[in-house]
């Protein structure tokens, strides 16, 4: 859809999908263009009926043989439908369509735990996690809100609610890995942050969500049941991202032999349905970052009804002017 004033003809001729009316009553003008269609071909009967009954033919073909035929009917066709366009925008037509929400917020909450240590994902769990959520920043539009908890052992709001894109990407770059779980308490401290951040807006409340990446499973603080439980009470929908393979390897040094850190899609599955979240899976940086993509399209939009008068309005205005040269052409005058 073009709604704006420049590349009204050339890109998409289609009717906007969703197509509604804000005066419809201002389409009775349409019929209108009906009468005067009818009186243009009720005219040309009457104006061939004149000329057979009060000229001599056979000298009107030595005199002007090239008559006009039907070269005279198309000024007056393009001229009615770009009437009828005119009328149509004029009825205010609008369609549904995707605009940034300028209050969305979404909260971020990137596993930190030492298993993200692991290179079943290239170049390794960690620095695929910073490289999509990075690539997120710059994908979502400026007006978002965007905050950042990073979680293993415990949870900390790295940056509070915010549209300084900097600050966020510079505490994403600045993560490091510690033992140990708490999705729990990382959902917990995102619910914190959104609530003292929205407290702040008047009326209806701002559409807000946590979006939660994990290659694991809590392992301490407070259970996820707790913090699904305050998600749903607060209305925050929970998106869980699993990340990672089941062949999942790390190496502590001080232990010296491989851990398997296989990912546990149940337990971030159960977050997200429980919530009225949705679950992700990726096993590559570039599928991380493909459902980055997809979450802030569907949080950082919603929909309205904008105004497409220049879609109808600028192909009428191009009929009208086609009308006019066509007939200056063919008749050497204006319709």
């Amino acid at each position: 859809m073009n709604d704006s004033g420049t590349g009204l003809w050339a890109s998409k001729f289609d009717i906007p999908d969703n197509l509604e009316f804000l005066q419809p009553g201002r389409l009775w003008w349409l019929i209108a263009v009906g009468v005067l269609l009818v009186a243009y071909v009720v005219m040309q009967f009457i104006r061939r009926g004149a000329a057979v009954r009060f000229t001599n033919v056979s000298l009107l073909d030595k005199i002007a043989p090239q008559r006009p035929n039907w070269r005279r009917h198309v000024p007056a066709f393009f001229l009615l439908i770009g009437l009828a366009g005119m009328i149509l925008s004029y009825a205010e037509p609008a369609a549904a369509t995707e605009v940034p929400s300028e209050r969305a917020t979404i909260m971020l909450a990137i596993d930190t735990s030492l298993s993200m240590l692991a290179e079943d994902v290239r170049p390794s769990r960690i620095d695929g996690a910073k490289e999509a959520a990075t690539a997120f920043l710059d994908g979502v539009p400026a007006e978002i809100n965007i905050g950042l908890v990073s979680f293993n052992g415990i949870a900390n709001v790295r940056v509070a609610p915010t549209q300084n894109r900097a600050a966020v990407r510079s505490a994403i770059a600045d993560l490091e890995l510690g033992e140990a779980t708490a999705i729990g308490e990382a959902i917990l401290a995102s619910i914190e942050s959104l609530d003292a951040f929205l407290d702040e807006f008047e009326g209806e409340t701002p559409p807000a969500r946590i979006v939660l990446m994990s290659d694991g499973e809590t392992t301490v603080g407070r259970p996820d049941a707790v913090a699904v439980e305050r998600a749903r009470q607060n209305n925050y929908p929970v998106s869980t991202i699993a990340f990672g393979t089941d062949n999942g390897v790390i190496i502590i040094p001080e232990q010296n032999e491989p851990i398997a850190v296989p990912v546990n899609e149940d337990a971030l599955a159960e977050i997200a349905d429980a919530t009225g979240g949705e679950f992700y899976e990726a096993a590559t940086t570039e599928q991380l970052t493909e459902i980055y993509a997809d979450i802030g399209s569907a949080v950082a939009t919603e929909e309205q009804q904008v105004i497409v008068s220049a879609w109808f309005s600028g192909r009428a205005m191009l009929l009208i002017m086609l009308a006019a040269g066509l007939s200056l052409f063919f008749s050497n005058r204006l319709p």
